[in-house]
């Protein structure tokens, strides 16, 4: 295990708490003020401008952590709309300030033979770009407005048998082979689901309304346009994720219906119903791989010590230091993730475990992303760390894959193993329509940003046909097909974050595919890709990483062949 220690600061007070603007501005006024007459000037200038974006950050993080962690408690959600409408928008064009200064000085040609520092400073230029000053209390609105997405989700949940359960925990019970059972949960979910439609539709015309004027003062004539160029998309293009998309209905959605088929034939029915799709076909109880948390996290420091003893080491850290809350309660928001703390360098993995094979592969995933922190910790600029989502993404994605034999941690039942990896490789490719199917949604909803709803619910009816098998019998209960998106976290918060999921899926089959080869080999390029953190442009690092970054018919055609290949074997 590890010793960790928040590194000594050496440009911001040890004690600073961030009650009010006036307790950080004096830091951006230096730094705003500060003269630079040589390389060294200019090299502290970026060090300490970096410890006060590691510090903000974190501040913000834990936030966001303790909100989302318990949506009841008011206090904890001011806290965090506090500090994204009263210091966020202080801060927004202090940045611009210091991003120009950081574009001006002459040094900085001094440092873009490092990669490193390129990378950096092309990102610095391209904030510049769209910086507008009337964009800073919109964007601090969107924030604000998004976040009611958790709570609208948080606060759903069902009675079954005299008891409360969450969404999730009530979805769980949707593998169960008793259909009576699947049936009754499957309405009580939908019912209560229904109650929020309008919620649901209300907050996004919100959003969908402000992100465009954000575009719009930006100097694009869309939202989707101007997201291109803010997530910093420099290594592909709006055509290539349409080719994506094309790919995969071509390549993808025929196999993708050809194991549904098989699941349909095993299940003996002519169509699923929509409370069938997650049981096993063949009558056998849902896999349980854990009880608690507590198993969960020992079986998964156990499998990753057996994969590279630092991967253990890093979620027992974590452990150690209360950086991970993994069971699904009442009023936590759902989902999970791996929240990154550029301070001290150790991140926070939040999840909402019931006991479910997802879980597990929700855990390894969020502990890869955790692995790529503790890699990269030790590089010397906030900005070296703030990764790309297809970078960060490579590291989780490509974990679940690599821990798929270590399984046997849960699984002492040899079938119950065969089935786990069976469901992780087939969900490997059935995944990849409804990422398209979602990317595709979004280029639609902000190129055709005046739709209304009920043309976007026929969009999105629409895509189901083109990405769907057509194997599921909605009827009686077509609104829930036609308002399916609104399950997507990402569409509400984290607008154009998911076909990432594709592009890093491909990857990760590839650095899979390596370890079949030569597992030591695979285990080392995967580290070292993750160290670089974001210090190349995202096809170097796949490059370091063993895989190509190609998301092109014939090289998905490739990858679908050898995973189609895999299956057979199993």
């Amino acid at each position: 295990m590890m010793t960790i220690n928040k590194p000594t600061r050496q440009f911001v007070a040890q004690d600073l708490k961030i009650e009010s603007w006036d307790s950080i501005s004096v830091y951006f006024k230096d730094l705003v003020e500060r003269e630079i007459n040589s390389i060294e000037d200019f090299k502290t200038w970026l060090k300490d401008n970096s410890e006060l974006e590691a510090i903000l950050e974190e501040d913000a993080a834990w936030r966001y952590i303790k909100m989302t962690i318990d949506t009841k408690d008011e206090s904890l959600s001011k806290a965090y709309t506090f500090f994204v409408s009263e210091i966020q928008p202080q801060i927004a064009p202090l940045e611009d300030i210091i991003n120009r200064k950081l574009n001006d000085i002459e040094f900085t040609q001094a440092l873009e033979s490092d990669p490193a520092y390129t990378i950096l400073f092309r990102g610095v230029k391209k904030a510049l770009e769209l910086y507008r000053k009337e964009n800073i209390q919109l964007i601090s609105e969107v924030a604000t407005e998004s976040q009611k997405f958790g709570s609208i989700a948080a606060a759903q949940s069902i009675e079954y048998n005299g008891e409360t359960l969450t969404i999730q925990k009530a979805a769980s019970l949707l593998k169960e082979t008793d259909e009576d059972l699947r049936k009754t949960i499957f309405n009580k979910i939908s019912s209560r689901r229904r109650q929020d439609i309008h919620s649901f539709n209300e907050l996004f015309d919100t959003l969908l309304k402000k992100r465009h004027q954000i575009a719009t003062n930006a100097g694009f004539k869309n939202f989707r346009d101007y997201k291109m160029e803010a997530l910093g998309r420099f290594d592909y293009t709006v055509q290539d994720c349409y080719d994506f998309h094309t790919s995969v209905k071509q390549v993808i959605v025929p196999i993708v219906r050809k194991i549904q088929q098989d699941r349909l034939d095993r299940f003996g029915k002519t169509k699923f119903m929509p409370w069938d799709t997650q049981v096993d076909p063949e009558g056998k109880d849902p896999l349980k791989p854990f009880s608690n948390g507590k198993e969960l996290l020992e079986g998964t420091v156990n499998m990753f010590n057996k994969i590279d003893t630092y991967f253990g080491d890093c979620l027992s850290t974590m452990d150690t230091m209360n950086h991970l809350d993994l069971e699904s309660k009442d009023g936590k928001s759902p989902g999970g993730y791996n929240y990154p703390l550029y301070e001290i360098g150790v991140p926070f993995i939040f999840m909402n475990a019931v006991g479910s094979q997802q879980d597990l592969v929700t855990m390894v995933h969020e502990g890869g992303h955790a692995i790529h922190s503790f890699l990269s910790r030790d590089l010397e600029l906030t900005g070296f760390k703030n990764l790309p989502s297809e970078v960060a993404e490579l590291a989780s994605m490509s974990m679940e894959l690599l821990s798929m034999e270590n399984w046997d941690e849960f699984y002492t039942d040899k079938d119950d193993l065969k089935r786990a990896k069976k469901e992780q490789l087939e969900s490997s490719l059935t995944i990849l329509p409804w990422i398209a199917q979602v990317d595709e949604f979004q280029h639609w909803l902000y190129e055709k940003y005046n739709h209304t709803t009920e043309e976007r619910t026929a969009k999105w009816v629409s895509l189901c046909k083109e990405y769907g098998t057509g194997l599921t019998d909605w009827t009686g209960n077509e609104d829930l097909l036609e308002t399916s998106w609104q399950r997507q976290l990402h569409i509400f918060e984290v607008p154009f974050y998911y076909i990432e999921y594709g592009i890093s899926q491909l990857g990760a089959l590839g650095v899979w595919k390596n370890s079949l080869e030569n597992k030591a080999l695979a285990i080392e390029q995967y580290k070292n890709a993750l160290k670089l953190a974001y210090t190349r442009s995202i096809p170097e690092i796949y490059d370091v990483a063993g895989v190509k970054f190609d998301f092109t018919i014939d090289h998905i055609r490739s990858l679908a062949d050898f995973i189609e290949k895999q299956l057979e074997k199993l």
